[in-house]
């Protein structure tokens, strides 16, 4: 039996749009002799939806548009749809309204719903909130072929691999144990760093444990502050890898069961990325793209300080956009060095993006002005310094407001975690493209950019002079900032892996250091939770999978207990 996978890339809400894509990739799977077609968790309206699965206008469009596609479907061709059910018992047993499902469509017909079983509710998933969590093993029978159906999660809970059980069940024994054929599992699972090697590894052990080879289909695209990487897969018995779509884009993808041999056979392997940095970039060039496409943007600006992390925006946005709808606005104050603004065009002239000079000096005097006599008396501080970052905030969404182009933020996860960042100023935009990205990080990728380019495109100056938001004169980051190196290292123990203070300093840090930077991280919640929507690509980011109270007592430096 011929299968396919159709990797697509669905739009939130777009019932018809989605349902086209996956006509589209069944007529393909039907003119070349496809028997099943795979497409992802929820491909019918994208995931996640989230509250829109609360009105049920929605819900009712849904049903329609998936009888529709079902009707529109080539003969002889089996489609297996992500889509929601809703719970006819939930009036009596008290539960949600709606199931997680996966549709069998064949010979114009709903023919069968599959349930899904395990519902994560940790980082950014909620699916408790509207789903019901199946209670049968589901699978279906295709021309003598008896195929099992996971949703996601359901691949997620091997004790063995794990080394705990997350759920009661497993849904992958309760299939081997009902002795299918062939596992297929549909998924919408978001893009973090290295997350493709962790999944090959889990479902590998899964088909040697079990001898049931695993055929995974995943969403790609960016759907607001999450990215879907794609990199669908099959596995045989063996656990070798027998295809692989492409990442970061859409794919349709073709394996076939040998029916004697009761496996899959070799298929087409796409490469794998060569390095952490590669898949970054991917990650946050497709993030970039579909955030400004999905929300009807055409083009996009930016602030161009001649820095580092705006070098690396813009040219994420180039590659995502074209050089001809990106604008970077440089807004030098008396305090800019010279380098600042020759940096920041020797980057737009290697990128070919155009430029705006918009020189903040006079209205830097006029807000001086403004505010002298309720300032009299005091030092030059903070809130003077915070003008400028505000002055350049206002004239960014000025020509944002006016022509219509969505602002890019460009500052860092370093940054942004410690509060070294100005609300209204620099903090403006409609998307925060590396503020997952730590600083260290953003030099490492704008290093590999350069080497993967037969000329430069970071200008070497940038990536070698001290970073400096340069409100005052002479100012460095590491004036407020232990080194980058120090700092993210301490920022990454503390978040992603929940180490406490003591165990910070135990691993090396001064202690000082260590209490300045878990104070300044505690300070800036307020900051984050008014912060624009940022690409998440760890497993820790300061997006919906972030639950900081902003008001509270607690203190890691006082609660130092490891």
């Amino acid at each position: 039996m011929k299968i396919a996978i159709a990797q697509i890339n669905p739009i939130i809400g777009d019932l018809p749009g989605n349902a086209q894509k996956i006509l589209e990739m069944s007529q393909q799977a039907a003119s070349t002799g496809v028997r099943l077609l795979l497409t992802p968790e929820l491909s019918i309206c994208g995931y996640p939806p989230r509250d829109l699965l609360l009105n049920p206008s929605f819900i009712t469009a849904m049903d329609h548009t998936l009888q529709k596609l079902a009707e529109d479907l080539p003969a002889n061709l089996a489609v297996l749809v992500g889509t929601v059910v809703k719970n006819s018992q939930a009036h009596i047993t008290g539960g949600k309204n709606l199931f997680n499902s996966i549709a069998l469509l064949e010979n114009g017909k709903i023919q069968q719903f599959f349930h899904k079983r395990l519902l994560p509710t940790y980082d950014v998933f909620d699916e408790h909130r509207y789903f019901e969590h199946g209670l049968e093993a589901n699978y279906f029978t295709l021309d003598d072929l008896k195929i099992g159906v996971t949703i996601c999660e359901d691949l997620w809970n091997d004790e063995e691999f794990w080394g705990k059980r997350s759920y009661a069940v497993n849904p992958i024994a309760d299939l081997a144990n009902l002795g299918v054929d062939l596992i297929v599992n549909l998924s919408a699972s978001p893009y973090t760093v290295g997350k493709q090697h962790l999944r090959e590894a889990m479902l590998k052990h899964s088909v040697i444990n079990f001898q049931q080879p695993i055929i995974y289909t995943n969403q790609v695209g960016g759907n607001d502050d999450l990215i879907f990487d794609g990199r669908s897969f099959a596995l045989n018995k063996q656990g070798e890898i027998v295809c692989r779509a492409k990442g970061f884009g859409s794919d349709f993808l073709t394996v076939e069961f040998n029916s004697n041999q009761q496996d899959l056979e070799l298929g087409d392997i796409s490469p794998a990325d060569e390095s952490e940095d590669e898949e970054i970039w991917n990650a946050l060039v497709l993030g970039v793209k579909d955030y400004v496409g999905k929300c009807h943007f055409s083009k996009v600006l930016l602030g161009l300080s001649g820095g580092v992390d705006s070098a690396l925006v813009a040219a994420i946005a180039t590659a995502a956009l074209g050089q001809e709808n990106v604008i970077g606005v440089l807004m030098p104050s008396p305090y800019s060095s010279e380098h600042s603004i020759s940096d920041a065009l020797a980057l737009a002239a290697n990128l070919y993006i155009k430029t705006q000079i918009l020189p903040i000096g006079e209205l830097m005097q006029s807000f001086d002005n403004s505010l002298s006599e309720l300032f009299s008396g005091t030092e030059f501080g903070i809130a003077e310094e915070n003008l400028q970052s505000r002055i350049r905030g206002n004239l960014l969404m000025a020509i944002s407001n006016k022509f219509g182009y969505l602002l890019l933020s460009t500052g860092n996860k370093s940054e942004v975690a410690v509060g070294y960042c100005t609300l209204y100023g620099d903090m403006n935009g409609g998307l925060s493209v590396i503020a997952d990205v730590p600083k260290t990080r953003v030099y490492s990728i704008c290093k590999w950019l350069n080497s993967h380019h037969q000329k430069e495109v970071i200008p070497q100056n940038i990536l070698t002079k001290a970073p400096s938001a340069e409100l005052k004169p002479g100012q460095v980051d590491q004036d407020s900032l232990p080194a980058y190196e120090i700092l993210d290292d301490i920022l990454h123990r503390f978040i992603h892996q929940h180490q406490s203070a003591t165990q910070i300093v135990t691993a090396g840090h001064n202690p000082i250091i260590v209490d300045r930077v878990l104070q300044l991280l505690s300070r800036a919640e307020f900051k984050r939770r008014q912060a624009a929507p940022g690409l998440k690509i760890t497993d820790r980011a300061f997006g919906t999978g972030w639950r900081m109270p902003i008001a509270s007592s607690w203190s890691a430096l006082k609660n130092t207990s490891s």
